[in-house]
């Protein structure tokens, strides 16, 4: 046996190395096929060059386009340049209809456009379903069940020839068998069945097995080879054959009716009506899945229904298709949709006889929070006979448990039916619900003749501070308004003086001691880590406040605080009373091991056992802060400086002279009227600063006296003036003495059509910013920019509008009367 099989597959690969190779579809990928059209459109491109070859203005194209019946605006995208139409813009659809223009216009010939055509239909058959828009296999925002299992994706189905076929399989020209002998015969043969129905075996000769089946055929070559070969018995003999289909031969059929590719088709012999559905794509919106026709010289042989296989993975037909037979697909006869709490809401179709429980099925059965109790069907009725009224085509059925019961006939479904499975109502029952001081508050689920005792139970029962005063319990009365009962506690254990019967519905509400309670607090400032609020504690004392506070600041007062308390009696007008109370380096908690303290260095008391004060609620707890306390000053000078760097001020009343002498004063390169200097303080931002006279005079005014965080900068001579804002070639200038801000302006360009020539400021190197003094009677003062400094001029408020013509006339005609009236009144 082992020889046998080694046998067999050697003529099975023979068999698979001699058939002829199945050409590989390029478009079988969709990403590809997507590809094929948009990202290499050479259907585009070709009506681009037709548009642009037919000499065509975009006028007159529109104009024979709206006269031939299209939107004028169809072929736009191709006006301009072979080649550079834009791509994908409307699609396969929308590039079907542009083909269908051109062709209508005449530009490309009849036999051009159909093979452009025949691309667009070769690529749409084999894309998604999604990428073609899911929209025609929708009614009404439901799937048409099933079509896109046939449409999602196609290879050009061939099922493969080589695959292995029952004993059922009936032979036919074409077909290629592999022939085994073993024992005392060692032979393996290739046979095709010739196209008169032949093999020829050796040693045998020629013997007729066109229509046969494997099992028939093995019968005549038994009864053939047990005259030639002795060894050959129906058992116990010493030589054994096998024969089996090594390729299965090529039939062609034809799909007809609503399928999305009708045509022909080359399938292997063994396929299916099923096998070629997919081939060709499935049915379009219209076609039919519960009647598959097929057609074998003119008459009906099979009728298929596909749900079968859609819906239990079932195919019920056991044809094998034939060369010649023709695959129709009717238009679809009845359709209902199923929308609601379904497991697959769609549109189903219909065969006469079904039932609302066959359509139940369809969509997968109920849902699990679907009312069972009650299916709404909408039905179109029939036009009845001499019946002219409008308006009483449509009718409710409601479709009560006893129609889905097996049991009862169902309703029997009509097309154009639309059936909605409701939800339950959301509505809960059969609860109670515990709220407030309770340790598992919530719904607990009620029985008839509960008490308030079971309820509290099974919600884990009161807790500890729970007031006993009053249970709540809210009853709803049957419209829909609520009573208000009421009972108490008898102790803290939960035993209720009055255990009140619940009913459905009720809502139990325990209150807790705590809530009523005002939020009581200390509140601790000044001089520590985390000033603010803090809870209080009966038995708190000033050091727990300041252990809460994160401990004290490095300037702390350790002598004394100061606490504001509120007043007994507030007959005089008092807001608070405040006391001091010693404190002492205790309060230092960063200490070492030995107890030394870690701290900064300052003035602190001895530890000197002050005695512990007791907060009261409310009390607002002072830590002061040492007197002239407070951290190193430093500021930072940098540039034109012997020793630049930051600096440590040494009093409060340094001043900017002192701390450029500390740095061993400005460089032979310092321009000492570039000086940039900052402060940080209060966000003042860059200050205008006189360094000459400051070097020259101690009490200039800006020498000024130096903050914390200040910053200067020395630069050296800079001969530039940058000229920025609404001019019309911004930039740097090269610097003139003597010269002034409108002779900077003009050399940038001059002013905009948008600059503010009255605004115009410069920003002196220092940081002075000087602006244009207007003076009556006399010209401007215009600021003369120093070497470094900038030229600002802002951009115009649109707002503001400046003096028509008309005005300004006015007040000239004004001033002129008041001159002529003071020259008559002085010659009189």
């Amino acid at each position: 046996m082992p020889r046998l099989a080694a046998i067999y597959l050697a003529t099975t690969l023979l068999a698979l190395v001699t058939a002829p190779a199945q050409a590989q579809d390029p478009l079988s990928d969709p990403r590809l096929a997507q590809e094929a059209l948009q990202g290499d459109p050479a259907t585009q491109r070709r009506l681009a060059e037709a548009i642009a070859n037919s000499g065509l203005s975009q006028e007159q194209l529109r104009s024979r386009l709206r006269a031939a019946g299209y939107d004028e605006s169809l072929l736009d995208n191709y006006m301009g340049t072979p080649g550079q139409a834009q791509r994908g813009v409307l699609g396969l659809p929308g590039l079907r209809g542009e083909i269908d223009a051109v062709r209508a216009l005449g530009l490309v010939a009849q036999p051009e456009a159909d093979s452009l055509l025949a691309v667009i239909d070769s690529v749409q058959l084999q894309l998604p379903v999604t990428a073609l828009g899911s929209s025609q296999f929708m009614i009404d925002s439901l799937v048409i069940f099933g079509m896109d299992v046939f449409a999602a994706r196609s290879t050009r189905f061939m099922p493969d020839r080589a695959s292995p076929v029952p004993d059922t399989y009936r032979l036919g020209p074409g077909d290629r068998l592999a022939l085994i002998l073993a024992g005392d015969v060692e032979e393996a043969h290739s046979l095709e069945v010739s196209r008169d129905g032949f093999i020829v075996v050796p040693a045998v000769g020629t013997v007729h097995v066109a229509g046969l089946n494997l099992t028939e055929a093995r019968e005549v070559l038994f009864r053939r080879f047990s005259q030639v070969y002795s060894g050959i018995r129906r058992s116990g003999g010493s030589t054994r054959f096998d024969l089996s289909v090594s390729r299965q031969r090529a039939v062609q059929i034809y799909v007809a009716g609503e399928a999305r590719r009708p045509g022909a088709y080359v399938l292997s012999a063994g396929s299916t009506p099923l096998m070629a559905l997919y081939a060709a794509g499935g049915p379009t919106r219209n076609g039919s899945l519960r009647r598959l026709e097929v057609r074998r010289n003119g008459a009906l042989v099979d009728s298929v229904d596909v749900y079968g296989y859609l819906l239990h993975g079932i195919d019920h037909s056991s044809l094998t298709l034939q060369s010649g037979d023709v695959i129709f697909i009717p238009v679809q006869q009845g359709r209902v949709e199923v929308t609601g709490e379904v497991v697959r809401p769609a549109v189903f179709e219909v065969r006469e006889g079904e039932t609302l429980r066959d359509v139940i099925g369809f969509a997968g059965g109920f849902d699990a929070d679907a009312l069972r109790r009650r299916v709404q069907v909408h039905r179109i009725l029939p036009a009845m006979p001499g019946d002219s009224s409008y308006g009483r085509g449509r009718v409710v059925v409601d479709v009560g448990p006893e129609q889905l019961a097996t049991a009862v006939p169902s309703l029997v479904m009509l097309p154009g039916d639309s059936v909605t499975v409701f939800p339950v109502a959301d509505r809960l029952r059969g609860f109670v619900t515990v709220e407030g001081n309770v340790w598992l508050p919530g719904q607990v689920g009620y029985t008839p003749g509960m008490q308030l005792s079971q309820a509290l139970n099974l919600a884990g029962g009161p807790k500890p501070d729970v007031y006993l005063g009053q249970v709540l319990v809210s009853r709803l009365r049957s419209d829909s308004t609520r009573v208000q009962l009421r009972t108490s506690f008898a102790d803290s254990t939960g035993r209720l003086s009055d255990d009140l019967v619940l009913q459905e519905d009720d809502v139990v509400r325990i209150f807790s001691r705590t809530t009523f309670r005002p939020a009581r607090y200390v509140v601790i400032t000044g001089a520590v880590r985390q000033p603010g609020r803090i809870e209080f504690r009966e038995g708190m004392t000033v050091r727990d406040a300041i252990l809460l506070a994160d401990g004290l600041a490095p300037d702390a007062y350790l002598v004394e605080a100061e606490i504001a308390r509120v007043p007994d009696t507030r007959s005089q007008g008092q807001v608070a009373t405040t006391i001091r109370v010693p404190l002492d380096s205790t309060y230092l908690f960063a200490r070492g091991a030995p107890g030394e303290y870690q701290g900064p260095p300052g003035p602190a008391a001895p530890r000197s056992g002050s005695p512990e004060v007791v907060l009261q609620p409310y009390d607002n707890l002072l830590i002061l802060r040492q007197p002239e306390w407070e951290l190193v000053r430093t500021v930072t000078i940098t540039g034109q400086v012997k020793y630049p760097g930051p600096y440590a001020l040494r009093t409060k009343t340094e001043r900017l002279a002192d701390v450029i002498g500390r740095a061993g004063g400005l460089t032979e390169a310092a321009y000492a009227d570039g000086i940039e200097f900052y402060r940080r303080l209060d966000s003042a931002g860059r200050v205008g600063i006189d360094l000459k006279a400051v070097m020259s005079d101690n009490d200039h005014r800006d020498n000024l006296i130096l903050a914390a965080g200040d910053s200067m900068h020395i630069p050296e001579f800079d001969p530039i003036v940058m000229v920025r804002g609404a001019v019309n070639s911004p930039g740097a200038v090269a610097f003139e003495p003597g010269r002034d801000l409108d002779f900077y302006v003009r050399a940038a360009g001059g002013y905009s059509k948008e600059g503010d020539k009255r605004r115009a400021f410069v920003t002196q190197p220092n940081g002075d910013k000087q602006s244009v003094e207007r003076r009556f009677l006399l010209p401007d003062s215009r600021p003369a920019p120093r070497p470094g400094a900038e030229v600002m001029v802002p951009v115009r408020d649109p707002a503001e509008r400046g003096p028509g013509i008309a005005s300004v006339l006015g007040v000239a005609a004004q001033l002129l009367a008041s001159v002529v009236t003071v020259i008559v009144v002085a010659r009189n």
